[in-house]
């Protein structure tokens, strides 16, 4: 397994005494519920509060400016102050918010994650032993009758769409940029985007790079979506939309065109390992040694932080209770053997793209 060396340095050994393990222990078995504290923390807008503040505020002051109950607010300030979200003046009894409480606030990323995590997947990972045993997304009932969220991504309710899409666009969006200047170093005339999802990244090619077409290449209900996002977008004349259904062996990639690069964004771990391998398969048919594929992807042992290899890690299990039931973010032992699989060679590695943590891989035929 290629873990960076910070990662490497704690996953091989223990970290912590036996009273902190133990400690830990306990904290886990009582995840959902911290969970659930801090997003109400943040909902109710409490550590907004105590952050405004410069000498604390009372329980009494928090029940006034929140309109809870005294019941209400005691259970949630005690159980913020045990998770150390919050900390106590004991002389005044005031409450003030903590480093940790600081981080919950104001850090992006967390609030993204929250609501993903609350709104898409908190009622489906209930059935995540179910979905393990049978490999099939057991969790997405609650929201529709569909093989895969992809297919009812169009059809969920306003407020997990949002969450789904701010989860899933925070952390490409963020890499975009350095991915753009990575694979314009050459002269692309056409840019084959596969699981072009809304269109996000076709817009900003086209917006950047203004002689440069883009193919999108998605299921049709995404492609009705990506048509409405591009609509009116100054480079809406170079965005072009290919139908195709990427579990059916059967579909092959468009050959109207030649590609001087093939773009796969976030994309590949939506799938498992021989949908990938079918996938990339037929890629490489409308390969020749002049193009190139690109495939970005957040490979948990290419991590600096251990927070950024646990939050893919965690990812996984919403692939298989909510997704699929099948795939993962993926490591890069898996991604080289997959890619090798399919007569493609890998190039060049680029790690650490953008805020997300992404690595690109640039591939070429055999």
């Amino acid at each position: 397994m290629h873990l960076f060396k910070e990662l490497e340095q704690v996953y091989s050994q223990e970290q912590f005494s036996a009273q902190e393990a133990q400690s830990l222990a306990h904290i886990y078995s009582w995840g959902p519920v911290i969970f659930q504290v801090t997003r109400l923390m943040r909902k109710y807008g409490i550590l907004k509060m105590l952050h405004d503040t410069e000498n604390g505020l009372t329980a009494q002051q928090i029940v006034e400016k929140t309109g809870l109950s005294p019941y209400a607010i005691k259970c949630l300030l005690e159980a913020s102050l045990t998770m150390q979200l919050i900390l106590i003046n004991t002389k005044t009894d005031t409450y003030r918010l903590s480093k940790i409480g600081w981080f919950v606030l104001q850090d992006n990323l967390i609030a993204v994650d929250i609501d993903f995590n609350h709104d898409v997947n908190y009622n489906g990972w209930f059935l995540l032993d179910k979905s393990l045993e049978e490999g099939r997304p057991c969790g997405l009932k609650q929201f529709g009758d569909w093989a895969t969220i992809y297919e009812g991504l169009s059809s969920l309710p306003k407020q997990v769409q949002k969450s789904w899409f701010g989860f899933d666009h925070y952390y490409s969006d963020n890499s975009f940029n350095e991915a753009i200047q990575i694979i314009f170093k050459n002269k692309v005339r056409h840019l084959l985007d596969v699981g072009g999802n809304t269109g996000k990244f076709a817009r900003l090619v086209t917006e950047r790079v203004p002689d440069t077409e883009v193919t999108i290449c998605d299921l049709k209900q995404q492609l009705d979506m990506m048509q409405e996002q591009t609509a009116g977008h100054i480079g809406e004349s170079r965005i072009h939309g290919y139908s195709m259904n990427l579990l059916n062996d059967n579909d092959e990639f468009p050959t109207s065109n030649h590609y001087d690069v093939i773009w796969m964004s976030q994309f590949l771990d939506c799938f498992n390992e021989n949908e990938i391998e079918s996938i990339l398969n037929r890629a490489t048919k409308i390969m020749d040694s002049s193009n190139r594929l690109y495939i970005m992807e957040t490979l948990w042992d290419r991590q600096k932080y251990t927070s950024a290899a646990l939050s893919l890690t965690m990812t996984s299990l919403y692939f298989t209770a909510m997704a699929n039931g099948n795939s993962k973010m993926y490591n890069t032992d898996d991604m080289v053997r997959m890619t090798q699989n399919a007569n493609l060679k890998i190039e060049t590695i680029y790690d650490l793209i953008g805020m997300g943590g992404h690595s690109i891989l640039v591939c070429k035929k055999y």
